[in-house]
């Protein structure tokens, strides 16, 4: 399983990027694919999920700005990120898990996951 993200850069605030989740070796039917972020001295945040099924979530942060999809034929999952703030400065990771919850939130934890990118860099300047 490989799991390669690209799109990050640097934006000014309210600017928009779309980060990209190459994977390869694991099917979408069978897998859910979060995205998360992490910055310097803190835990990783979950931020977006779509399931096994297609279901979406989003952390209240990003929700209304980013909207997160998925391509069966790429085997590609894509994140949209628009009216980027400074806040929204992090490494942003995909990644994906083998369990099949009922409720979405137990996504939003990094320990439900088993495979991760390598991470992508976004900064956002005010």
């Amino acid at each position: 399983v490989q799991l390669v993200e690209s799109g990050g850069g640097s934006v000014p605030a309210g600017g928009s990027l779309t980060l990209s989740c190459a994977t390869s070796g694991l099917s979408f039917s069978d897998v859910a694919i979060g995205w998360f972020r992490q910055v310097p001295g803190k835990e990783r945040e979950g931020i977006s999920v779509i399931t096994s099924n297609g279901a979406t979530e989003y952390e209240d942060s990003v929700k209304g700005r980013f909207t997160i999809s998925r391509d069966l034929a790429k085997h590609m999952v894509s994140l949209q990120m628009n009216g980027l703030k400074s806040a929204d400065s992090a490494v942003y990771f995909c990644s994906a898990s083998l369990f099949m919850f009922d409720t979405v939130k137990y996504y939003f934890s990094h320990f439900s996951y088993d495979y991760w990118g390598q991470g992508t860099q976004v900064t956002v300047s005010s």
